[in-house]
């Protein structure tokens, strides 16, 4: 018994010796007493000694405050005369200035250091947040200096001069000490601030150290508690403008919430189990290291519980019995919510790293999988060029998780990040200000066109204001919106800013279908790239996608051109190079450049001449830069034209000019004899032009008889895509000498009338009031319509305007004779043609029907069997949700028309009425031949065979337009059949712009010169002004704007190229018809069902781009030509401008006709009837009726 209790008394100061180390070298308690309550009552002393303190003072203050001076009042500070004047107690005792003085100056001292202290606390000077951020710094380094403590023994004895970690420690506490007393000094509640978190921790943590340096020991203690610090990480970070999002700071503050809290419950588990229960004299005590803690409280926060480490002190448990309470709904909360955070934050929230070389594009706007996809379809496409450019889309909208898989595919060339363009620090981060171009896509489909293009154009000027000098390419709804744009400062055309409105385009479009039915398809498949798709069978599929695979390039002519006139390059291009030059980028003698297509013969190419070709890619487009006449003369197969390794400055321009000269005369170069006006003759100056066509000889013409004609000083203002100034006018050019209009034209000239707007591009009229336009059914009916244009318009007070404008501008362009414009006609809800009509009163020939596009009465009154085209528009598509049913009416309309059934005695009818023929044209003249334009069946007797173009938003409604074709639902549009025809058209097909705009700014400029029929800057501006357009008297400057192509369809049934629409090669009809009259062929509308023995009572028809050299005519194909204005044809009405005809009246025959004998067919010209151009109104209908076409 005695031995076990020397064993046991032997043990007890072994153990002390462990928890307590003694080194002779420390003065320390030798007999191991631990003296953690000394640590712990300093603390408790200094928090509960100053609480005492505050209370007691608040006390006797609400004492002396309430008790001692409860009848005094409060002091009342007065100014009187200029003086301060102290009152108390009802006035008992006045002060003077000075004393009043010194009282506020007193105050104001003290006031001043708290604000002061304020200040520094809250670090809203550089010097707070230095301050701010270096106590947070250092509370971490304390903690740090705890975690390499907490591996010694909780209480040991320590030499102050000797401990590294113990100095710092102290140095740091000192510090926070000073903190503590500017906070006491600033806070304005002392008793709140001396209960705050960080207060307390202050009292547990400082006066610990100080009494570790008198006792020689140190004790870990409460130390753990700077880890409550770690709460203000979020504060620090805001400080340091790091975190500025809600959802960043949210996840930051529950990071440090959670982690200082499972820290400093780890601090406390380690203390009491390493210490044990002190009502069992320390004797329960394991040794848990700190990490060994912090497991123990995750697995207990997470109500796993492994039990491999548990608490075996009374106070570890019943800490524990607590903290599961709190740390499981800290930890259920909490976690999930960070989980979230960090899921929901900015996948695509990083910056762009540019790449050294390589160039790239920021996309921004209205970003979908179908606009997208659409985009980049078009972009890298891989008849392009090597597409060195990366895309990076801009879009406050992460992507849905199809067009992510978009974005994974074409991941070497596209990156998103998620932002908006309105926020300087997101376009900073995909580096606009050294991108490419900026493209903003439009919302084709949304319901309000104004409030998408409002947004584009704030979209254009945030772009602008970060940096002024990125070049924007944007899509616009609506055409009086891009007037906007012009207030822009830094929005110029010249260094590429472009504007695509896709109303004008798209209405543009339908309207040179109304002059030459299936160009709308012909041009939307030129400015897309389509790959070539291969069909072995004779089908009309097979001809059509042969077409399809040419697209539009532009390329720098080989100076071998220089000098040569544009026909004879144009010619040389098609026959040696197998490419279609169709325009130039001519320089003027002011350096101003101009898009001209189809100039003629008096325009000469210069050095640096851009062409706008037609080839099926780019490499073949190269052929026009390499040729060289030396090296490529001999070469038939134009695939080895390649750039070659002569010195083209060895041909001087005199030789170049022979060469021209040669091919043109068809001499030898030796032999030939009009060199000698050539070498004396000024290149640039033309002598007067003699017309190569005239009403009474078409017989080819030879070079050197055809004179220079003039040249339109407004081709290079011909739209608002130029690479010249909006304001640009057509005086700038009128010192150039080719600018003179002809003796035609002066003779004219009448300055007391305004015929023409003030540009001169197109027909006007003094504005009418709509009542004068109206017509009603049955007089409608009585006025006897042919050959006019009917648009059926689905609209009403509700809608949204389409801009019907843009549909008719190109309709009354210059270039056309006034007898030749075709009357239109407006059937539709008036209510909206009101709305429209302000746009519209200028225009001739223009009349309306109030009535709805489905009633078949209205239809008939309007004569829609003998119209030359039908267009069927709608302002209510983008209304309707569903996007199956956006085109119902549309698509109703036409199936209407197509059922109709007409009785064919109302067309003989007309045909023998006297007002059907036009004056001049005998049926029994010369002049009434198929040349000057085809004559027209008698009537029309079902509705299937009226011209009609429909207009469609989704592009799987197409299905339903053509009954009688099989075209998949799931059909690409320019598949289909009615897309194929030109009786279709969608404003999908011009999303191809943007790209094509991108690559080549001038593409933009010759798309809208073709279709828009001359709408300049200068225009817009106009527009932009009035709203309308402005008169103008006959000047030679604008009569010579009329001198420009346009666009026809010509027969090969008879005239001078009958011989060749029987089995003949498309090309020598294109070098005959370029030869003789100047006329650039470019494609063919040719029966759907020609290729077939059998004859065939269909008439549809399909679009044929580019055929190549041997492609093989028929009778009945309509050519596509850009033709050249006839002065004459103001003069005298059967010239070949007629020959432009409706491809109406040939869809009326049979396709068998093109199986009629050459002779058959010469006889049986004579007996059709006359095609009319003129309106008929009968002697019975009232001069208010015959003003509507006026």
């Amino acid at each position: 018994m005695t031995n076990l209790v020397s064993s046991e008394v032997s043990r007890g100061p072994a153990r002390m010796d462990v928890v307590i180390p003694y080194s002779p070298d420390v003065p320390c308690d030798s007999n191991g007493q631990r003296m953690w309550w000394a640590f712990l009552a300093s603390s408790m002393v200094t928090f509960f000694g100053g609480l005492f303190i505050i209370l007691l003072w608040r006390t006797l203050k609400y004492l002396w405050t309430v008790c001692c001076h409860c009848s005094v009042k409060k002091k009342a500070t007065a100014v009187e005369g200029g003086g301060w004047t102290v009152v108390e107690d009802g006035g008992g005792k006045v002060g003077d200035k000075k004393e009043a003085a010194a009282a506020v100056s007193e105050v104001g001292w003290m006031t001043s250091v708290k604000d002061w202290a304020g200040v520094m606390i809250s670090a809203q000077t550089l010097t707070g947040r230095v301050l701010v951020v270096l106590v947070f710094a250092l509370s971490i380094g304390a903690l740090v200096i705890y975690f390499i403590d907490s591996s010694d023994p909780i209480e040991s004895c320590q030499n102050f001069d000797k401990d590294i970690t113990l100095q710092i420690d102290m140095a740091f506490n000192v510090f926070f000490l000073l903190y503590f007393g500017l906070r006491f000094i600033a806070a304005n509640d002392k008793l709140w601030f001396w209960l705050e978190v960080n207060s307390v921790v202050d009292f547990f943590t400082v006066p610990p150290v100080f009494v570790s340096v008198y006792l020689n020991r140190s004790w870990l203690g409460l130390r753990f508690l700077r880890a409550l610090r770690l709460i203000q990480f979020s504060e620090i970070l805001q400080f340091l403008n790091i975190l500025k999002t809600s959802n960043s700071i949210k996840l930051v503050n529950l990071c440090s919430i959670f982690i200082s809290t499972w820290l400093t419950a780890a601090g406390f588990i380690h203390l009491v189990e390493n210490s044990g229960d002190p009502w069992e004299n320390f004797q329960n005590s394991q040794p848990l290291s700190y990490w060994e803690c912090v497991y123990l409280l995750m697995v207990t926060m997470s109500t796993v519980g492994y039990g491999d480490v548990c608490a075996k002190t009374t106070l570890g448990r019943l800490f524990m019995v607590f903290f599961i309470l709190g740390g499981l709904a800290m930890f259920a909360s909490y976690v999930p919510e960070i989980i979230e955070l960090i899921g929901n934050r900015k996948k695509y929230g990083g910056s762009y790293s540019a790449v050294n070389g390589r160039k790239h594009i920021v996309v921004c706007g209205h970003i979908t999988l179908e606009s997208v996809s659409n985009f980049l379809k078009d972009f890298l496409h891989k008849d392009r060029d090597d597409v060195n450019v990366e895309i990076v889309f801009l879009h406050n909208i992460s992507p849905n998780l199809e067009l992510e898989a978009l974005f994974k595919r074409h991941f070497t060339q596209v990156e998103f990040y998620q932002g908006s363009v309105l926020n300087p620090h997101d376009l900073a981060r995909v580096k606009i200000e050294s991108a490419d171009a900026c493209l903003i896509l439009a919302n084709k489909y949304c319901a309000d066109p104004d409030a998408e293009d409002a947004s584009n154009i704030m979209r254009v000027i945030s772009i602008k204001n970060y940096h002024p000098k990125i070049r924007i390419i944007t899509q616009m709804l609506q055409y009086h919106n891009k007037a906007h744009l012009l207030n822009i400062p830094s929005w110029n055309w010249k260094e590429g800013d472009d504007a695509i409105c896709l109303a004008e385009l798209k209405l543009g479009f339908i309207a040179q279908s109304c002059l030459a039915q299936g160009l709308s398809t012909m041009l939307a498949n030129l400015f897309s790239m389509r790959s070539f798709i291969k069909i072995e069978e004779d089908t009309w599929q097979k001809y059509y996608l042969e077409g399809v695979a040419n697209e539009m390039y532009t390329e720098y002519l080989s100076s071998a051109f220089v000098g040569l006139s544009f026909p004879v390059v144009c010619e040389l291009c098609y026959v040696k190079l197998k490419l279609l030059l169709i325009a130039i980028e001519y320089k003027s003698d002011q350096r101003e450049s101009s898009t001209l297509i189809n100039p003629g013969n008096h325009v000469k190419m210069q050095e640096g001449t851009l062409g706008f070709f037609i080839a099926s890619d780019a490499k073949e487009v190269k052929r026009a830069l390499y040729y060289c006449k030396a090296c490529h003369d001999d070469i038939t197969d134009p695939k080895r034209i390649k750039k070659c390794g002569c010195k083209r400055s060895e041909f001087s321009e005199g030789h170049r000019m022979r060469l021209a000269c040669c091919l043109d005369c068809g001499q030898a170069e030796r032999g030939c004899l009009c060199m000698s006006h050539r070498d004396h003759s000024n290149m640039e100056t033309p002598p007067p032009r003699a017309f190569p066509l005239s009403s009474t000889s078409l017989r080819p013409i030879l070079f050197e008889e055809v004179h220079q004609s003039t040249l339109s000083p407004k081709k290079k203002q011909r739209n608002g895509g130029m690479r010249t100034s909006p304001n640009c006018s057509p005086k700038t050019l009128r010192h150039d000498p080719l600018l003179i209009p002809s003796h035609d034209q002066m003779e004219t000239m009448d300055e007391n009338v305004k015929k023409y707007d003030s540009t001169g591009m197109f027909h006007w009229c003094p504005s009418k009031d709509i009542e004068k336009v109206i017509l009603t059914r049955s007089e409608a009916a009585m006025t006897v319509l042919s050959g006019h244009v009917v648009v059926c318009i689905f609209g009403d007070v509700k809608s949204a305007v389409v801009g019907l404008r843009n549909l008719v501008m190109p309709l009354r362009a210059s270039n056309f004779h006034y007898h030749e414009l075709k009357p239109i006609v407006f059937v539709g809800s008036l209510e909206y043609l009101k709305r429209e009509w302000e746009t519209l009163h200028n225009f001739p020939k223009v009349s309306i029907l109030p009535g709805s596009p489905l009633s078949r009465a209205d239809l008939r009154a309007v004569n829609i069997n003998l119209c030359d085209m039908c267009v069927i528009l709608s302002a209510n598509q983008n209304n309707i949700d569903d996007a199956s049913l956006q085109d119902k009416e549309c698509i109703l309309a036409s199936l209407n028309i197509k059922s109709m059934q007409f009785d064919d005695s109302i067309g003989l009818l007309q045909a023998n009425s006297q007002g059907f023929t036009p004056p001049g044209m005998d049926r029994s003249s010369p002049e009434n031949s198929p040349v000057h334009g085809l004559v027209r069946q008698t009537s029309v007797t079902t509705g299937a065979n009226i011209p009609i173009i429909t207009e469609l938003v989704n592009d799987s409604n197409v299905q339903f337009l053509d009954q009688d074709d099989d075209d998949d639902p799931d059909t690409e549009l320019y598949l289909t059949q009615p897309f194929a025809c030109g009786t279709a058209f969608a404003v999908s097909v011009l999303d191809s712009l943007m790209s094509a705009t991108y690559f080549n700014d001038n593409i933009l400029t010759l798309i809208r010169t073709l279709v828009t029929g001359g709408a300049t800057p200068e225009l817009e501006g106009l527009l932009a002004e009035e709203n309308a357009l402005r008169g103008g008297y006959s000047t030679p400057q604008t009569l010579a704007n009329r001198d420009r192509c346009r666009v026809a369809q010509l027969a090969l049934y008879d005239g001078p190229f009958a011989d060749l629409g029987d089995g003949g090669c498309y090309g020598d009809l294109f070098c005959k018809a370029l030869k003789t009259y100047n006329m650039l062929c470019f494609g063919i509308y040719r029966l759907r069902d020609a290729h077939l023995s059998s004859p065939s009572q269909c008439t549809k028809r399909y679009v044929i781009t580019n055929p190549p050299y041997d492609f093989e005519l028929v009778p009945t194909d309509l050519i596509f030509c850009l033709m050249q204005f006839d002065h004459n044809a103001g003069q005298s009405r059967a010239t070949l401008s007629h020959s432009s005809h409706s491809s109406h009246s040939s869809s009326k025959k049979s396709s068998s006709v093109h199986s009629v004998s050459t002779s058959t067919r010469a006889g049986r010209s004579k007996s059709r009837e006359p095609r009319d151009k003129q309106k008929y109104i009968p002697d019975f209908c009232g001069k208010s009726r015959a003003k509507a076409f006026q």
